[in-house]
């Protein structure tokens, strides 16, 4: 997904190599929002203004699991808050006054942030634009397709379109894990909290609790 190339080109080149898989998630988003009684148009708003699917899934999955509503709102905004030192990050490499570089800033999704890290701090700003751009039709049309067909859960299962979402943000830690043997042991210790705590709390809260790994992960950088 992370490319050598530069520019807008470039970045709508990213944005169609993940486009499908987006799209996918999309469906699934949408048919699970169905199924739990979100409506037609409540599932589309959701992926116009908050337009992040892990923390859309957070949501939904957190209420299917019992959860109240400020029990999944916390855990999308847990979910949500890697966007702040994702934005630090690329905050130099933004044009323009305040409002454009917000506006800008909207571009920070996870596969268009990591395609255009160019290394030592620096970001390619034409390149994520690019790519988020060409992305952003794709999960929301995806919710629509989603709603307005409603896929049984035994097409999505029988197509494996439930296991796309997992998938796709491991492609985007792959690079990471290889790399680092830290983010192989914080990735780990996540993986076990999040399974160990399903068994005894609401979804949303096993997302919150495995977050303490990076935590445990940070601490260890810091001393």
């Amino acid at each position: 997904m992370t490319t050598t190339e530069s520019g807008y080109a470039a970045g709508v080149r990213v944005g169609l190599g993940v486009g499908v898989p987006t799209f996918v998630m999309g469906v699934t988003f949408g048919a699970m929002a169905h199924s739990l009684g979100w409506g037609t148009l409540a599932p589309v708003a959701c992926s116009l203004l908050v337009f992040s699917g892990s923390a859309q899934f957070a949501l939904a999955t957190t209420l299917a699991g019992g959860g109240g509503v400020a029990l999944a709102v916390g855990a999308a905004a847990m979910i949500n808050a890697r966007f702040l030192p994702m934005g630090v990050a690329v905050a130099s490499d933004l044009k323009g006054g305040r409002l454009r570089r917000a506006l800008e800033g909207q571009a920070i999704v996870d596969a268009s942030w990591a395609a255009a890290h160019e290394g030592d701090g620096r970001y390619d700003r034409e390149k994520m634009i690019s790519a988020t751009l060409v992305q952003a039709p794709a999960w929301i049309v995806g919710t629509l397709v989603g709603v307005l067909t409603a896929p049984s859960d035994e097409i999505i299962h029988r197509f494996a379109l439930d296991v796309v979402f997992p998938a796709f943000f491991l492609l985007l830690l792959i690079d990471e894990l290889r790399e680092s043997v830290r983010a192989r042991w914080v990735a780990a210790m996540a993986a076990v909290l999040a399974a160990a705590l399903t068994m005894v709390v609401p979804v949303g809260l096993a997302i919150v609790g495995s977050g303490a790994a990076a935590l445990m992960g940070l601490r260890a950088v810091v001393r």
